[in-house]
Parts: C-alpha cells; sequence; structure tokens
C-alpha cells in the first residue's frame, strides 16, 4: 500500500556517527533503499533502511583515505560485482573504491594532483573524476583511460550524460564544459562564481547551481532555458527528483530547498552553516549532510515521519543555533527596528519566510511553516557566530578550499600577496613555496615562516565541535575577484580549448575470445555462405601506390620553367626523379644514390604554392626501404615529420595537405618510418584530425588512412594511451565524415584496434562508438561497409 503523503517535507530521522563535517552522500543500489555518506573524519559509512520503516542503521564504516574524504558515487552492479562498488574521493588525491561489505578499499586509483573532489559513473564501469588540479579523468577497469584538459581553475563537479561517450565538467574557472569522445565540445558561461554542482535533468538537460547562489537549467546545445534564485548564499549541491522534474538544493544559508514547478516551494533551516550535500531517495525522501556532522533525513510520508520527541529535539537544536549575520542570510539587520515577539502573532503569507522580533535585548530568528501553521525558531542573531577562520572555517582562495588565507604585505609601499595556509601543511614549506610563487626574497623565509606559526598557534585538525567551513569568517575572500587563476599549458590543436591528453599506463589485458563472423539479423544463410572476417585485425600498413609518373614529372617542369636560383632543377635532375618515382615498383631496382635524393630535396625547398608535384614523388619514393631509412632514422628525422606536417595546417592548399598526409601514410611501409611515426604519434594524430572540416573526400581517405595506419601498429603493442587516442580520432572523424571508403578504413581501424583488448572494446561503448556506427549496416554498396561494419558490433 503506497504511504500517506503530506505536503510539507518533516524530519524522518538524524543520524549521528560521523565526527566532522559530511561532504558527500549517494543513494546505494545495495541495500536497497539505503545510502552512503563521506566526511572530513576520513570515513565513508553505508547505511541500510531498519526494518521499523523511521530510521537507519551503519552497515559498514569504510576507511582507505589519508585525508578528508569530500566526494562518493555508486558504481553500477556487474557480473563481477552484483552489488555494484563504491567510489570515493579524497583530499589525498586518490580514489579509493569498495564493496559494500568491506571495510577496506578492493582498490585505489592515483594519477590527480590534488583533491578529488567529484565523481560520477557511466555505463560499462566508466567513471569520472574531477579535481583540483584542473582535470577531468576518465577511469575503467583500474585504469585512467584519459584525460579531460581545458579549465582554468579546479573543477568542483562532474557528471556522465545518459547518451553515451558525453560528460560535463563544472569548474571554479565558473565555466561548464561537454566533452565527447575526450574532447570539448562546448563550453557553457553564465554563472558568476564557481560552479558547484551539476545535475541530469533529462536526456537533452541539466541543472548546475554555483556560488553566484543560483541554479541554472541548460540545453546540452548551449542555451540556458532558466535561472533560479532562492537562497542567499553559496550553493553547494543539487539533486534531482526520481521522476525527474522537481530538484533540491542545499547551501552556505544553512538551508535545503525543495523545488516544485521552477518554485522554491519549501526551505528546512538546519542547525549548521554549511548544508554540504543532499540525495533523493527512491521513495523520495531527501538526505542532507552537513558541517556539524550530523545526516538528516526529510520525508512526505505521514508513516515515516519522526517521533515527536525527536521533532522537538530538533527545533530544540535549531532554535539554539547562532546565526552571524555578517553571512547575510537574512538581509541587512537593523536591531533598533526591530518588532518585539508580539510580531509572531501575525500569520506569515509563504512557506521558509523569516521574520526577526528582539527580545530584551537579543535577537531571534524565526521561520513560518505553512504546513503547521506556526513560527519555527531557528536560531539566535549574534554578533558573530564564531565561523570565523580561528574556527577552523574553511575559505576558498582561487576556487580551492584552505583553513587560512592570509594578506602578506611585504613592504610598505608595494602590493599585498595572499597567501594560503592547510593545517596539515608544513609552515617552512609554505612560505618557502610562497616566496618563490611571488618572485620575493628568500630572506623574508624566517619571517613568513614565523607569521604563520604565530597565527595558527594551538590549530590543530580537531578544533571545534561545530566545523563550520567555509568563506564566512574574518576577511572572506571572493574567488572571482581573484586574478590569480592558475594557468593552463596552450591549447592543443587536437581539441581546441579541451586538450585530451591520454594516460599512460601499459598493463596486458586478458584477450578476449575469437570472433565469431556474423551473419546479419534474421537473414537464413546455410553454413558454408558465412561470411569471413577479412577485415581486421589488419596486419600490414595500407599505402597509396597510384600515379602517373610522366604527368607529375610534366607538372614539374612547367612549375620549373618560372623559377630562379638554387631551387630551379637540371634536366638532369628530372631524368633522376623519374628513376626514383619507379623505384619501388621494379624489385631489381638499384638503391637510390645520395645524388638522386639531392635532386628529391632540392625539389622539396620550392615555395609552398607549387611544391605539390614534389610532395607527390616524396610520396613515392619514401615506400622505397632506404629512402625510408634516409628520411626517418637520419638524424634530421623529427625535422622531416615537422616538415609534413605543416602542410596539413587547416589554412593550408588543399593539394598540400592531402599529399603530406599520403606521404605519412606511405612512411608506415618500412620499419624506420613505422617507428619515427609511433614515436610522434600525439603530434602527428593532433595535427591530422583537425583536416576532418576538410570538404575533400580525398583529404577524409588519407586521414582514415593514416588513423588505420596508426591502429595497425597500436594492435601490435599495448600502448594503452596510444589506443585511446587513435580511438578518439576514430570517433571525431566519423562524426564528419560521409565518404564511404573513408568509413570503411575507419572500420577497419576500430575492428583492429578493439581485437583482444577488452578495455578499448569497453570504452568504445562507453564512448558510444557503436550507437554511432550502426547506420552503416543498412550500406548496400559497396558490400564491405556493411560487412565490415556487422563484424565491429560484433565485438561490442
Amino acid at each position: 500500500a503506497m504511504a500517506e503523503e503530506g505536503d510539507a517535507y518533516r524530519l524522518r530521522c538524524s543520524l549521528v556517527g560521523h565526527g566532522q563535517d559530511v561532504r558527500g552522500l549517494t543513494c546505494s543500489f545495495f541495500p536497497r533503499g539505503g545510502f552512503v555518506s563521506v566526511s572530513r573524519d576520513r570515513t565513508a559509512r553505508l547505511w541500510a533502511p531498519d526494518s521499523f520503516n523511521r530510521g537507519f542503521t551503519e552497515t559498514q564504516c569504510m576507511h582507505g583515505h589519508t585525508n578528508f574524504v569530500s566526494c562518493v558515487c555508486i558504481i553500477p552492479p556487474s557480473d563481477l560485482y552484483p552489488h555494484g562498488l563504491i567510489a570515493t574521493g579524497g583530499n589525498d588525491h586518490n580514489i579509493c573504491v569498495f564493496t559494500a561489505d568491506d571495510s577496506d578499499p578492493l582498490y585505489v586509483l592515483s594519477g590527480h594532483k590534488n583533491t578529488v573532489c567529484s565523481l560520477s559513473s557511466g555505463k560499462f564501469g566508466t567513471l569520472l573524476s574531477g579535481s583540483w588540479d584542473t582535470t577531468a579523468k576518465v577511469w575503467l577497469n583500474e585504469r585512467c583511460m584519459m584525460t579531460l584538459q581545458g579549465h582554468t581553475a579546479a573543477i568542483w563537479a562532474v557528471k556522465i550524460l545518459p547518451e553515451q561517450g558525453l560528460m560535463l565538467t563544472g569548474s571554479a574557472d565558473k565555466t561548464i564544459k561537454l566533452w565527447k569522445a575526450g574532447r570539448c565540445e562546448r563550453t557553457f558561461t553564465g554563472h558568476e562564481d564557481c560552479v558547484r554542482g551539476l545535475a541530469i535533468f533529462s536526456e537533452k538537460e541539466f541543472l548546475s547551481c554555483a556560488n553566484d547562489a543560483s541554479v541554472r537549467r541548460w540545453q546540452i546545445s548551449g542555451e540556458c532555458l532558466q535561472v533560479y534564485y532562492g537562497h542567499s548564499n553559496y550553493i553547494y549541491s543539487i539533486s534531482v527528483f526520481p521522476q525527474g522534474k522537481d530538484f533540491v538544493t542545499t547551501g552556505e544559508d544553512r538551508s535545503l530547498r525543495i523545488w516544485k514547478q521552477g518554485e522554491c516551494a519549501q526551505i528546512i533551516r538546519l542547525p549548521a552553516q554549511s548544508v554540504w550535500c543532499c540525495c533523493v531517495l527512491d521513495n523520495g525522501d531527501i538526505v542532507v549532510g552537513a558541517s556539524d556532522g550530523i545526516i538528516r533525513v526529510f520525508t512526505k510520508s505521514v508513516e515515516r515521519i519522526a517521533s515527536v520527541a525527536e521533532t522537538e529535539a530538533f527545533e530544540r537544536e535549531l532554535s539554539q543555533a547562532s546565526i552571524d549575520p555578517k553571512t547575510g542570510d537574512l538581509g541587512d539587520i537593523n536591531v533598533h527596528d526591530l518588532p518585539g515577539r508580539e510580531h509572531l502573532k501575525d500569520p506569515g503569507t509563504k512557506d521558509g519566510q523569516t521574520r526577526l522580533i528582539k527580545d530584551n535585548e537579543k535577537v531571534e530568528a524565526y521561520q513560518w511553516s505553512v504546513s503547521e501553521g506556526r513560527w519555527i525558531k531557528i536560531g539566535d542573531v549574534v554578533g558573530s557566530s564564531g565561523a570565523t577562520q580561528q574556527t577552523s572555517g574553511k575559505v576558498l582562495f582561487e576556487g580551492k578550499e584552505y583553513d587560512y588565507v592570509f594578506t602578506i604585505d611585504v613592504s610598505e609601499n608595494g602590493p599585498s600577496y595572499k597567501l594560503p595556509y592547510n593545517i596539515t601543511d608544513d609552515p617552512w614549506m609554505t612560505a618557502y613555496n610562497f616566496l618563490q610563487k611571488n618572485n620575493l626574497n628568500t630572506t623574508f623565509l624566517h619571517q613568513v615562516a614565523n607569521f604563520i606559526i604565530d597565527n595558527t598557534k594551538g590549530q590543530t585538525l580537531s578544533t571545534s565541535g561545530e566545523f563550520s567551513d567555509p568563506f564566512t569568517g574574518a576577511g572572506r575572500y571572493v574567488p572571482g575577484s581573484s586574478a590569480g587563476a592558475s594557468t593552463m599549458p596552450a591549447a592543443d590543436p587536437f581539441t581546441g580549448a579541451g586538450r585530451y591528453v591520454p594516460d599512460s599506463a601499459s598493463n596486458t589485458v586478458a584477450p578476449v575470445g575469437e570472433v565469431v563472423p556474423y551473419t546479419g539479423t534474421g537473414a537464413y544463410q546455410s553454413a558454408a555462405a558465412k561470411v569471413e572476417n577479412i577485415y581486421f585485425p589488419k596486419k600490414d600498413a595500407v599505402s597509396f601506390d597510384q600515379a602517373n609518373p610522366m604527368q607529375i614529372l610534366g607538372k614539374l617542369r612547367e612549375l620549373n620553367g618560372n623559377l630562379e636560383g638554387d631551387c630551379k632543377l637540371r634536366e638532369n635532375d628530372f631524368i633522376i626523379l623519374e628513376k626514383l618515382m619507379s623505384a619501388p615498383c621494379k624489385t631489381s631496382a638499384e638503391t637510390p644514390t645520395a645524388q638522386q635524393l639531392l635532386a628529391l630535396q632540392k625539389a622539396l625547398n620550392w615555395p609552398a604554392d607549387i611544391i605539390f608535384p614534389a610532395l607527390d614523388i616524396l610520396r613515392l619514393a619514401v615506400r622505397h626501404p632506404s629512402v625510408n631509412e634516409n628520411f626517418c632514422s637520419e638524424k634530421d628525422c623529427v625535422q622531416f615529420v615537422h616538415f609534413l606536417l605543416k602542410f596539413l595546417n587547416p589554412e593550408g592548399k588543399p593539394a598540400n595537405q592531402l599529399l603530406a598526409l599520403r606521404a605519412l601514410c606511405n612512411c608506415f611501409v618500412c620499419q624506420p618510418g613505422q617507428k619515427l611515426l609511433m614515436e610522434l604519434r600525439d603530434e602527428v594524430m593532433t595535427q591530422a584530425v583537425e583536416l576532418r572540416l576538410s570538404n575533400n573526400k580525398n583529404i577524409h581517405i588519407a586521414l582514415a588512412t593514416l588513423t588505420l595506419n596508426y591502429a595497425v601498429c597500436l594492435h601490435k603493442d599495448d600502448n594503452i594511451e596510444g589506443k585511446v587516442q587513435c580511438l578518439s580520432v576514430i570517433s571525431i572523424v566519423m562524426e564528419v565524415v560521409e565518404d564511404l571508403e573513408a568509413i570503411f578504413r575507419l572500420l577497419v581501424a576500430l575492428g583492429t584496434l578493439m581485437s583482444n583488448d577488452r578495455n578499448i572494446v569497453q570504452l568504445a561503448k562507453s564512448l558510444g562508438l557503436d550507437t554511432q556506427i550502426k547506420k552503416y549496416v543498412s550500406v548496400s554498396e559497396p558490400a564491405k561497409v556493411k560487412e565490415c561494419c556487422r563484424f565491429v558490433l560484433n565485438l561490442l
């Protein structure tokens, strides 16, 4: 039977267990109806609903982090882990992954260089993490598969979207980025301060909350559909109700707010300054974690509501709270103008409305409850709540939290500098780094270190009962005013602003079973007619051999007529170059001489607007083992690749782009060329992928062939970093290319990469490559496209 529901949320229970701030919450798959919490006390705890339907019981306390735990998410159940896994991120830069029945981690993921403050899980076991090191990372099977770079400050929020391959990151640089296949597709701007939380609203929409006290609803296409205001201070977390229409938020104004149809329908005040996190259970109950270390659950169900005694205890706690007027939660307060207690006889006009009254010299705050038709005391307004930095309140600096941010004046007239410091830091090391960063004289070292020691006297890790966190105490730092956002390396041409840097890891993986040829759905075929997979894994490089040497030489002569000086070719050079072009075609061909190579070098020094016939001769000649060795293993070999890459500039001449790509493809024919191009893989693929936007189908075919040749080499050595980059390139190029020959070569590349590598198969699935290629199953001509596509889908 359905539990009877009231209109408003009321307390269901208060759960004591954590020793410090509760920083993250998430619903658990197992036990059903339960949740996991994480805290600054370095633990994660699993809570199961108790049999009386009122409260929850702590069933597991998990240890593994050496510092605060700041976020948590559940990795969905798999065959190996039918109850799913619990992932937690911490200030120790690590991610710990637990099973529900063990207090020690199953494994630890290391790779971030600073606090991991956000986690999100996707299909097929993928995990996305966001960190103060300004990057997000994609993890699969205990390995980092991709690093998403592009933000210029801490990434506070991450989410994997329902559509495969799409990921969101929200940052202290005030922007949100959408990523596909490891590449930044779009940047959303609008928030005026750090983005703190993200929530998925529907397939095409998501919500964000920020330190600017607003919530925004966005379309994935980039449009901001709505801005919601209500909170009076930073908003830390946002969570959507199961049916996806309404949502809840929590923040630094001591409140949980419930939003219905875009309006704030209910405000619940808590006896803690920072309400860090919230999650909505399947039954619609709301769980919140705060800076007093207590977890509270609120419900609409009349059956699950707390006992009278518990409700009174909660209201008593709330009425004894101290409210600091400086936080701005109650607007500007002028004590002299406040009415007395009689003011509470008038009913409120809407839920959550606050009213201040003066009782003798004391100022009290009350909130109107529509469901109960009365004013509930929510605290005493004091000169200061004592929530200053001195009582371990956290302060934001450059988008990160610190115990202290000192202002240091080095000289009377000079500028002042910000010095962030955590109690766990070494004062001397902090002082040294501070002087280095600001180019200050190291003679100040003693002075600065002693300043830190004097101003943090007696501060150890556990200071006061209420861990009133941030940003409100003395000298509050507003991130928006900082000019010191950390600088990032220059944007990479592969992905523009959001440069994709795959992470290196090279463990061997268990081979996947033999591929069973796949004959098509519902088609009746006799066993003899089974189509055999002749397409992949491809073992040898594909080269461009077609040529008309007489035409090429004719063009060369014609262009040579207008040249003067050292570059001009003599009659003898033409005879030499003709031999060079035919060399690889004749098995008995003699080894090209140094004289022949000099003639080619001379032609390759021609200006860019007429160099294309020379590039074409190079493309043919480089297939010969000794020419290949000459260009690809001599001391100038890196310069040779850079010479070709400069023609791949998207603004360049299409003929040069095409022939340079073909020359790179043909370098793979011999061992020296393979070795050189594998060493320069990141740079070559990054530059080449930019040509996907060309509208020349021959360029697309050459780009697909280059990708295929890389896949052939990568299939032979288990270079996870290279495979991930190649997979990303296939996905990005497939999105824009229409020519079926290019598509066919990309499909062969994909099949080759995935053969015998289940990590790459899983990553390809999570990037949505199966949905990307499905349409090619119905291609009638050429048949090879459809057949190859079926074999690839069979792997996926």
